[in-house]
């Protein structure tokens, strides 16, 4: 994909309810597409599958000579995709497996600072790692090999392997899913026509026909997602679109997010300054109702309302947050934003009310959308080093403290409410230059 090229994804909707015959017919595609994928990290997910998932072709030669397609009578155009789609699914579970050793890594205090570049070493070489997990000789090409030869040489690699071994057993995880309500179509298995699209089913020479809500027809891979209790089906459709640019986006901007106020800019213009009301609204009831539910577990009738609101009131959140990151973008027409780094997820802490509210932030949804926004919009987004950046002073860079949301600078004396110091800080990093520059 071109780097001036964003992929979106665009749903369409069943316009009329499908019926229990025709769902049945697509919730069995489901459920084997499901029992595929399971069949495929059971066997791959493991360390005796890491030679097998890149690219993943051997995979797919055991996956046909495994006769499971046969056993389910199963398409091929759908096989093969549940197959590729557990194959990313691991390849993914991997990496995580893997940035989590290395954070561990990075903050033990036990090794080494040589040992701790032979293990990121390791952790970065898929052939070094997957030697070192089955216990054999690691042997890399020239250039790579002689990097190698000189990590190992600093220290006692026996003793790190053993220690990879370990974090690997410990906190790698194959991976299973119960979800039967969607599955993966190529362009081989569908076609739009009639105002609506026409799947195939197991059955040969068989189809599904669901009339749409509108009349566009895509040509790639689509994602089917299903509704059986409402009689829904959602279509996920991949769209690639160019990134825009504008002239007049010629600022550069530093920018804090927060909980009650969403994004405050290093000039202190506030967007999303109700958020806090929708955190608030939404962590509450999250609260009350899983109160009730503990109290009436045995009696309880199900869960589809909770659910449904639920639902409906992160919708909620998520339509202002995305209004309010439109208006930012419009209104302080950036050519470079700098946003402060937030810090991971903290775990304990001495009150359990702000746990649960920090917990329910949508910082992450708001980071991605702000992200994706600004690749549209063709603006830069960069985040800064957020260590003490709310601690320190934009004007003087000395350490200051914070009362009422205010900031006070126990050195110069400047006070600023404290996102936009925050903010101001992250223009200052962003852009490499000394405290006093920002100084008014």
């Amino acid at each position: 994909m071109p780097p001036d090229t964003i992929c979106k994804t665009v749903r369409q909707y069943n316009k009329a309810p499908v019926s229990q015959e025709d769902m049945k017919k697509l919730l069995e595609i489901a459920k084997d597409y499901k029992q595929v994928k399971n069949y495929v990290y059971a066997r791959f997910g493991g360390i005796g599958g890491l030679s097998k998932i890149y690219p993943g072709y051997t995979a797919q030669n055991e996956m046909t000579e495994s006769g499971l397609r046969s056993e389910l009578g199963l398409p091929s155009v759908y096989f093969y995709l549940a197959v590729f789609d557990a194959l990313g699914d691991i390849r993914g579970q991997w990496g995580k497996t893997k940035n989590q050793i290395l954070d561990l890594v990075n903050k033990n205090e036990m090794l080494l600072e040589e040992e701790k570049h032979y293990l990121r070493f390791l952790l970065k070489v898929n052939n070094a790692f997957e030697a070192v997990l089955h216990q054999e000789e690691i042997c890399l090409p020239k250039a790579m090999g002689l990097t190698y030869g000189k990590l190992a040489a600093q220290v006692n690699t026996e003793k790190l392997h053993r220690y990879l071994c370990r974090q690997v057993r410990k906190y790698h995880r194959k991976l299973q899913t119960e979800k039967e309500d969607g599955f993966s179509i190529s362009e081989r298995a569908y076609r739009y026509g009639d105002h609506g699209i026409y799947i195939s089913i197991k059955e040969k020479r068989k189809i599904v026909f669901l009339l749409l809500t509108d009349n566009n027809q895509y040509k790639c891979q689509l994602r089917i997602r299903l509704h059986p209790e409402e009689g829904k089906v959602e279509i996920q459709v991949p769209v690639y679109v160019a990134a825009r640019n504008h002239e007049d986006y010629i600022q550069v901007v530093g920018v804090a997010i927060g909980m009650s106020a969403m994004l405050t800019t290093d000039q202190g213009q506030v967007y999303g300054e109700h958020l806090g009301e929708f955190q608030t609204r939404y962590a509450d009831w999250v609260k009350s109702q899983t109160k009730t539910y503990n109290q009436n577990r045995e009696d309880n009738p199900g869960r589809k309302k909770y659910y449904g609101k639920k639902k409906r009131l992160t919708e909620q959140m998520h339509s202002y947050i995305n209004h309010e990151l439109n208006r930012f973008l419009q209104t302080e027409k950036p050519r470079i934003v700098y946003m402060a780094g937030l810090p991971g997820r903290q775990t304990g802490g001495r009150n359990r009310k702000i746990n649960h509210y920090v917990g329910l932030w949508q910082k992450g949804y708001i980071t991605k959308r702000l992200s994706l926004k600004c690749q549209e919009q063709s603006v830069k987004l960069t985040e800064v080093f957020g260590k003490n950046i709310s601690r320190e002073c934009s004007c003087c860079g000395e350490s200051g403290h914070r009362k009422d949301g205010i900031f006070i600078c126990d050195a110069c004396g400047w006070q600023a409410e404290e996102k936009t110091n925050t903010a101001r800080n992250a223009l200052r990093r962003g852009e490499g230059k000394r405290a006093e520059i920002l100084k008014e």
